[in-house]
């Protein structure tokens, strides 16, 4: 501040920063979300984040930049594009050629048919059976009838077992059945049961249902009438109400009645006095004639 109190600034001298000798072209404008710029501070501003001036783009986000921008561009011009119009009901779009030269345009394609031989081959004979060559020396015996097996005798195990296993598995059975035929008896006997008990308990529920009918029907007549009666023997009553009847009400009449015998008092004793006077005038009248 100088003494005439005008604000004065004045700095130390420092070199001019190295710039480019041409203004540098501006880059291709593109509307953006504010909301993630960076250069946009939001949240506390004690704790700004300052960007540094010489800061380096990421070179890979530099590049997904350019692509989103890039599909951005190519979508805009995709709707700024005007489409056909549809056809009218019963005709239908056809390609049409807009080049210089016209071309014939067919969709058969061209096939020709072309033919081999080959030579004819042999079947393959069969494989012959692989017989292996004879060696050592061919000794026979000679086992007569009786010596090797008795089937009689052999047979007999056999059979007792078999006889056995089928004299089990019949036994078994039978007691399988008598098993099977006593629980459908029980089964029978337990539904027999069930049937009864359920229609015991059917019944008493019906005269339950009945009971509660009817003790509902005479109740709802005697619930009534006994409240009613009590009410009418003064068993309930309003303490209000019943202060009034008792103590309001009867002092109440008692100074009526006070207050009624003084006016009627004070109404005798003034005809009293007004027909006196009536009197006296009426004698002091006839006197003056």
């Amino acid at each position: 501040m100088d003494p005439n109190g005008n604000y004065i600034f004045s700095s130390r001298p420092r070199a001019v920063e190295n710039r480019s000798r041409y203004k540098e072209l501006p880059a291709e404008q593109t509307h953006s979300n504010i909301m993630y710029d960076r250069r946009v501070v939001r949240g506390n501003t004690y704790a700004q984040h300052i960007i540094p001036i010489i800061a380096q783009p990421d070179p890979v986000e530099r590049q997904q930049q350019i692509r989103r921008r890039a599909l951005a561009r190519k979508q805009a011009r995709g709707q700024l594009r005007t489409n056909t119009p549809e056809a009218v009901q019963g005709r239908k779009h056809i390609d049409v050629q807009t080049e210089q030269y016209l071309e014939e345009l067919s969709d058969v394609i061209v096939a020709t048919d072309i033919e081999c031989q080959t030579d004819d081959f042999l079947d393959r004979p069969a494989t012959p059976l692989f017989i292996p060559a004879k060696s050592g020396k061919d000794v026979e015996t000679q086992i007569e009838e009786g010596e090797l097996f008795d089937f009689d005798r052999e047979v007999q195990p056999v059979l007792e077992s078999w006889s056995v296993r089928t004299i089990e598995q019949s036994l078994g059975e039978v007691m399988e059945e008598e098993e099977l035929a006593c629980l459908r008896a029980q089964q029978r006997e337990r539904r027999i049961a069930q049937q009864k008990e359920a229609l015991k308990n059917e019944k008493e529920v019906a005269e339950k249902i009945g009971a509660r009918a009817c003790a509902k029907q005479y109740l709802s007549d005697i619930l009534p009438a006994v409240f009613t009666s009590l009410r009418g023997h003064g068993y309930f009553y309003d303490p209000v109400q019943k202060d009034i009847e008792t103590n309001c009400i009867p002092w109440l009449m008692d100074e009526v009645n006070n207050r009624l015998e003084c006016r009627y008092t004070a109404r005798n004793l003034l005809d009293n006095i007004i027909h006196d006077v009536v009197q006296k005038r009426l004698e002091m009248f006839k006197e003056t004639q």
